[in-house]
């Protein structure tokens, strides 16, 4: 039996995580606050061998004679609107920087949580490179992509400059990342679970007008990607030698808002109803028109597994949770 420590795991892709650790047999640390929400419904179902507070972390760690198997930093602040940026900094840089040396001082694996927000517009493509170079290239459109930039290109840095790091790392760059778990985000739940929400309660499926001429209304493009999927690459990584660095996990395959909208529909078995709404000014010049994971690199590193389409995706995801008396996985 193993222990690993997941950071930010009550949040979405940290809860999925840490169900896929228990379903194995290991032991979990969960790093997180769970506030006065419903957060915690994230581990009702979960054995958990301790749960510390962000500001008990490295007391928690340090308490152990043991090192962890693995960290899984999922931890972040992720609202994509958030104005505090200094908050933002602090707990998004500063603090993953903190527990890189820290894994790298006890020899422990990190694996963390970067972001498709990286790659901004996509003027500089979707490739995974740590090379400096390309790094510095990359414009990330809101302070949340930015933050996840400064900590990869500060953890390429130090791996270029042959200082201190963990024995094995792996930076990944989720995509548009949806399923079980993920109620608790409010505003920032994924576009799948709002149009659930929308079409279950007879209403048309709502969209943004697209403000550019290349893109029709719907016809925005994402790489959406089943959160099972990128469970199973965190996993991957703390499990074997693979080689260290930043990594592309969605789909590769871009598909159309309208495509989303349309295998929501199929999956709760209703005839297709869009409606399109302007763009809020809030995300006027912050919106990606485009993402699509280049998967060549982590294919290159080994990885086989085939992901789920949208519509094989929506389908577990209405069918196995959404509609269940407990949608919690």
């Amino acid at each position: 039996m193993a222990t690993y420590v997941v950071t930010g795991g009550a949040g979405f892709i940290g809860s999925n995580v840490v169900e896929a650790l228990e379903a194995r047999g290991d032991d979990v640390i969960v790093v997180d606050e769970l506030g006065k929400g419903a957060k915690w419904q994230n581990l009702a179902k979960r054995r958990l061998l301790d749960l510390v507070a962000p500001a008990q972390l490295f007391q928690r760690l340090d308490s152990d004679s043991q090192r962890p198997a693995a960290v899984f930093h999922l931890g972040a602040v992720s609202d994509t609107t958030e104005t505090d940026v200094d908050l933002i900094a602090e707990t998004n840089f500063r603090l993953s920087c903190r527990l890189w040396r820290w894994c790298a001082d006890h020899d422990a694996p990190l694996i963390y949580a970067s972001s498709a927000a990286t790659y901004g517009d996509g003027s500089h493509g979707w490739r995974d490179d740590d090379d400096p170079a390309h790094l510095a290239a990359l414009r990330p459109l809101n302070a949340y992509g930015w933050s996840k930039h400064l900590f990869d290109r500060w953890a390429a840095h130090r791996v270029g400059a042959k200082m201190s790091a963990p024995p094995r790392w792996a930076g990944l760059k989720f995509f548009n990342v949806y399923g079980p778990n993920e109620f608790h985000k409010g505003p920032q739940r994924s576009v799948a679970l709002q149009l659930f929400e929308q079409i279950a309660a007879g209403q048309s499926a709502r969209l943004f007008r697209s403000e550019r001429p290349d893109y029709p209304d719907g016809g925005q493009m994402r790489d959406f990607v089943w959160v099972g999927d990128c469970v199973a690459a965190a996993l991957w990584f703390a499990d074997g030698l693979r080689p260290s660095g930043l990594y592309n996990v969605g789909s590769g395959q871009a598909r159309s808002f309208a495509d989303l909208a349309r295998a929501a529909h199929a999956a709760l078995g209703r005839e297709p109803r869009l409606e399109f709404i302007a763009m809020p000014a809030a995300l006027a010049g912050k919106y990606q028109y485009f993402t699509q994971a280049d998967m060549s690199k982590l294919k290159g590193a080994g990885w086989l597994r085939q992901p789920l389409s949208i519509e094989e995706g929506l389908g577990r995801y209405f069918q196995d949770f959404l509609t269940q008396r407990d949608p919690y996985r």
